[in-house]
């Protein structure tokens, strides 16, 4: 049988667990990967907050409803067989004022129908059961929300390929992709690598890697920066799981919430501001090139325009920790300023159309012998599995 070559760009957890599903799945084919930073997982992947999502914010009959809640339990199992961290802490979804009691109704007609497992709406007394330093009218509890470790288990996923045959190609990039009858070059600076399909999974470069194998140029990435702050040891015990706000219907960002750690820590956050740089993580990072695309793209400015009074009070976080923590105080109202420090920082790929719309579902495009993952934010890394077994599909097809 003749061997088939399967590129993947991106050594995040989405384009190694397609490159995992492929190797188990199809026999007599050689999957290599292309990642241009020295280790996997060096971006989204290794700076999230770890939460594997039920479904309770995605729309119905939607990709990323369905891939979640597939991939919820691909997740789950996959930890299991692996001994890796996996802790159903669960997660509230609290409602603090009568004002958003219309969205919260929503919420949870949006859970319900996704089937988010074990899900019920508790009051306030009942929400100081579940977490006794809480406070609020009304909740969400979704027992079945887990934390877990993604680094680890995108480790672990890059071992699977390496043992069944495939090979990881760290820092390298990919500056061209070019095709040729039948087959794909890959150009990596000095160097050509020739396969028979492509699958490409750029996160935070996917509307740049689109260009380069075809795809139009909309959406362009937009990135948000998302600061994280932890909570002091003598108060990490004040939060048992997780605990969220009532998400604004117009924004794809969950907003400022307390989530535990595996390693045992409280974390609060993210915020969601913009990020002038896709790649670096300090608080002052600048990369006059992303800027420049973000600031050539008319989609941001329509988007600047219609959301700024909301972009302003994101900014009042980044420059004060007491204006960060005074929502999420509302919450837990013995967290406040003093009890935390500002810790990691991640960005977001957040695909926004040419109308200044922001693009919430995941999308993949086929053509050519090319699959491109070109949008798939939160909750792509609980979904990765699934999300893979998705794309093999489409490869099968």
């Amino acid at each position: 049988m003749t061997e088939e070559t399967i590129g993947i760009v991106g050594g995040g957890i989405v384009g190694l667990a397609v490159g995992r599903e492929l190797s188990q799945r199809r026999a007599g084919v050689r999957v290599v990967v292309f990642e241009r930073e020295d280790r996997l997982a060096a971006h989204q992947t290794g700076h999230n907050s770890g939460v594997v999502h039920a479904g309770l914010y995605y729309k119905p009959g939607s990709l990323k409803a369905e891939l979640c809640t597939r991939g919820r339990k691909l997740i789950q199992d996959y930890c299991a067989e692996h001994q890796l961290p996996y802790d159903e802490c669960g997660k509230l979804v609290v409602a603090i004022d009568r004002d958003e009691m219309g969205r919260f109704a929503k919420l949870e007609q949006t859970a319900r129908e996704n089937d988010v497992p074990g899900l019920r709406r508790v009051d306030g007394a009942e929400i100081t059961e579940i977490e006794p330093r809480a406070a609020g009218l009304a909740a969400l509890h979704s027992p079945h929300t887990a934390i877990t470790d993604y680094v680890a288990i995108a480790e672990r996923v890059g071992a699977e390929i390496e043992n069944a045959g495939g090979r990881i190609r760290l820092s390298t990039t990919v500056t061209g992709i070019e095709r040729r009858a039948g087959r794909i070059d890959v150009v990596c600076g000095t160097e050509r690598h020739t396969v028979d399909r492509l699958v490409v999974c750029g996160g935070l470069e996917s509307d740049r890697l689109g260009k380069l194998v075809g795809g139009s140029a909309s959406p362009r990435i937009v990135p948000f920066r998302g600061e994280y702050m932890s909570v002091a040891a003598a108060k990490q015990e004040f939060v048992r799981g997780m605990i969220y706000p009532v998400p604004d219907p117009r924004y794809p960002f969950l907003g400022v919430h307390f989530t535990r750690r595996v390693t045992g820590g409280l974390e609060v956050g993210p915020n969601a501001f913009l990020a002038l740089s896709r790649q670096a993580y300090g608080r002052t990072s600048v990369s006059a090139r992303d800027l420049g695309n973000t600031l050539a793209w008319p989609g941001f400015w329509r988007f600047a325009a219609e959301h700024w009074r909301t972009g302003l009070t994101e900014l009042g976080g980044v420059l004060s920790t007491s204006a960060y923590m005074r929502t999420a105080q509302r919450y837990v109202p013995e967290i406040g300023a003093s009890d935390v420090a500002r810790s990691g920082l991640g960005i977001r790929a957040q695909a926004v159309e040419r109308d200044g719309s922001l693009v919430d579902d995941f999308v993949i495009e086929h053509e050519d012998g090319i699959i491109s993952v070109r949008n798939a934010p939160s909750p792509a890394a609980t979904s990765s599995l699934a999300i893979a077994a998705y794309v093999v599909d489409r490869i099968d097809g």
